[in-house]
């Protein structure tokens, strides 16, 4: 089977193992879901959750943000990691959002990208999910992780994985498909073992069969 024949038939199967699919980071607009993705570098979407409700009914606009006070800031994201350079980042991505684009977040690749702190995968996910606009794939560690046991890459770069999808992945679904991964990353396929004896895109899996005959997944539970 061809990594482009493979991702056919799992296009037709992510949607019946994950219906609800969607981005797990909580947001109500554009500005909520860059601030969120920002913080979720290097840390859960779950623990993102905790911390945004409160940082979103105190900073509502890019010009609340910009004029944060540096250790207040730092202070109400301490709990998602890297808090000093994510202050650095938000305060500067809102400002010239201020500046430059009257307070609204740019809904373009190009103006995201020249945004401070905002990168490639930060602008795909805002795009996808806020503007609903495929301009390209998220490749988080799950994405990564993924298209690699699928046979859909081998590719180890960011960009390059992406680009690597992008030519399989008929564009419609390039949002879906970053949601699919991810979700089943989280749910079956994690990185030390991975549920293989009840995943359920087994038989499209090439390394699923290597990895129970190696030890390398989880060993199926025992009946009765």
């Amino acid at each position: 089977m061809t990594a482009r024949e493979r991702v056919k038939l799992l296009i037709k199967a992510w949607p019946q193992v994950y219906p609800d699919a969607h981005c797990e980071l909580d947001f109500r607009n554009p500005l909520q879901l860059l601030v969120a993705t920002i913080l979720s570098a290097q840390c859960t979407d779950k623990r993102v959750n905790i911390v945004t409700p409160a940082l979103f009914k105190k900073y509502r606009t890019a010009k609340d943000y910009a004029a944060a006070r540096q250790t207040e800031f730092e202070n109400a994201i301490k709990p998602t990691g890297f808090y000093r350079n994510k202050t650095k980042s938000i305060r500067a991505a809102m400002r010239a959002i201020e500046e430059e684009h009257g307070g609204k977040v740019p809904d373009t690749m190009e103006e995201l990208r020249a945004l401070p702190g905002v990168g490639r995968k930060t602008a795909n996910v805002v795009l996808g999910n806020a503007f609903h606009k495929n301009e390209g794939i998220v490749v988080d560690t799950h994405v990564i992780r993924l298209s690699q046991r699928l046979g859909l890459t081998k590719q180890k770069d960011a960009e390059k994985i992406e680009r690597d999808l992008m030519k399989l992945v008929p564009r419609e679904h390039w949002t879906d498909w970053s949601h699919w991964l991810i979700w089943h990353g989280r749910r079956r396929c994690y990185a030390r073992k991975p549920d293989c004896s009840r995943c359920e895109v087994f038989r499209l899996c090439p390394s699923g069969k290597v990895f129970l005959r190696t030890g390398q997944a989880q060993k199926p539970e025992p009946l009765g």
